[in-house]
């Protein structure tokens, strides 16, 4: 692969945000590419290079409900040393469409020869494996894990913990376009051979995102909900820097991909406003603003890169309901931030307040369930709650070797 570093790269603390890099090829050929050298603008990354990031890698696939089709497609675009763990919530009844699912991945997997591991959301080993081992905020009232994306990746992220992975990568399962998926993944690997320090982190700005508009393909630049994720994103930078800035390009971005190093040490939140959290949370550990609960990680860089692919990303389309979802969560997670300044609230209110997400009644935004680091589990605590289960006993036999790996 052949990219360009970041032309422009803001500081905030200790945070590096890199400005959108351009991909010039997808494959650099054979043989071409060295060790990335900050004295070259153009990097060329070798084969060599990509395939040990990936052999490190896991992907996770968060799963509800999409047409199997859609998913088989997705699975055929992730790079083959890379983990895959499907985290489903789809439903059981009156159709088992996580058993389909199942099927699906077995299938797929016995042809390839391929590793993979599949859990549902609602698994009850799953939820005794949390509550055990003290991370009790992810359940419900009625003790299983709750609905949601970022719950979902939540699992994937401490199943990847426990197989050993070093970089965890997040996939959209409704992807029409395989290749755009293992285009994703390159640039993640890619952003991490880059970047100088172990807690860093890569998010995908879609080239384009096509639409059919009077009989013809549109190939729109942003989304609906990510111009205006990424404009109250930089004015909290920008309110603190005294300079107005557009490094933000990837506030709603699905998908992205992190050290497992910076994975175990950021706060989550619940559903969709997980993506923009990222962010925020980090902004808040790690950007001077507050007193850092780890200042062991603050003594080091914290960087994020943010790569525009080549190839246009079709997804399924949501409805409004989704959209406003989406940018609700969005505006939640900045509006109750701790440093989130009044004007920014009072920007943020206005707004919610015109598009009815908050009323004459209401005048508060809802907060979004947050969740704590991953690294206050025991390992061993949930690793045992799980023993028992197929994905459980093939995690816990730490001697097994790729090859040995079979669809749980």
């Amino acid at each position: 692969m052949r990219l360009e570093l970041p032309k422009n790269v803001e500081r905030f603390g200790a945070i590096r945000f890199g400005d959108l890099q351009k991909v010039f090829e997808l494959d650099a050929g054979p043989g071409n590419g060295s060790m990335p050298s900050a004295t070259q603008a153009i990097q060329a990354i070798p084969h060599r290079e990509l395939y040990a990031i990936f052999k490190n890698m896991a992907i996770i696939i968060p799963v509800r409900s999409e047409r199997l089709k859609l998913i088989e497609g997705v699975l055929s675009g992730v790079p083959h040393p890379c983990l895959i763990i499907v985290v489903s919530n789809s439903p059981i009844l009156p159709i088992d469409r996580f058993s389909m699912e199942q099927d699906a991945l077995n299938d797929f997997c016995n042809f390839v020869g391929k590793s993979a591991l599949i859990v549902h959301q609602k698994d009850p080993n799953i939820a005794r494996a949390f509550e055990k081992a003290g991370y009790t905020g992810i359940l419900d009232e009625q003790g299983l894990v709750y609905d949601g994306k970022a719950e979902g990746m939540l699992i994937g992220t401490m199943l990847a913990r426990l197989a050993g992975k070093k970089y965890i990568g997040f996939v959209d399962a409704d992807n029409y376009f395989p290749g755009a998926v293992e285009e994703y993944i390159r640039e993640y690997a890619a952003g991490f051979i880059i970047s100088q320090s172990k807690y860093s982190m890569v998010r995908i700005a879609w080239h384009s995102k096509p639409k059919i508009a009077e009989s013809k393909l549109f190939f729109r630049k942003w989304g609906r909900t990510t111009s205006n994720t990424n404009q109250l994103l930089n004015k909290l930078i920008a309110h603190y820097t005294g300079y107005e800035t557009e490094i933000i390009k990837t506030g709603n971005a699905g998908e992205h991909a992190l050290t497992a190093d910076l994975a175990l040490n950021i706060d989550y939140s619940a559903g969709y406003s997980i993506e923009p959290y990222h962010i925020v949370n980090i902004l808040e550990k790690f950007g001077g603003i507050l007193e850092s609960p780890l200042p062991d990680i603050m003594m080091k860089s914290i960087e994020i890169y943010q790569i525009e692919s080549r190839n246009p990303h079709l997804h399924e389309a949501g409805d409004q309901t989704h959209i406003d979802e989406m940018r609700r969560e969005a505006m939640q997670v900045i509006y109750h931030s701790p440093i989130c300044p009044d004007s920014i609230k009072r920007e943020i209110k206005t707004d919610a307040l015109k598009r009815g997400f908050i009323g004459t009644n209401k005048i508060e935004l809802d907060r979004c369930r947050n969740f704590p680091a991953l690294s206050s589990i025991d390992t061993e605590i949930f690793l045992q709650e799980i023993a028992s289960t197929p994905y459980g006993r093939l995690l816990a036999d730490r001697s097994v070797t790729r090859q040995e790996w079979r669809i749980v």
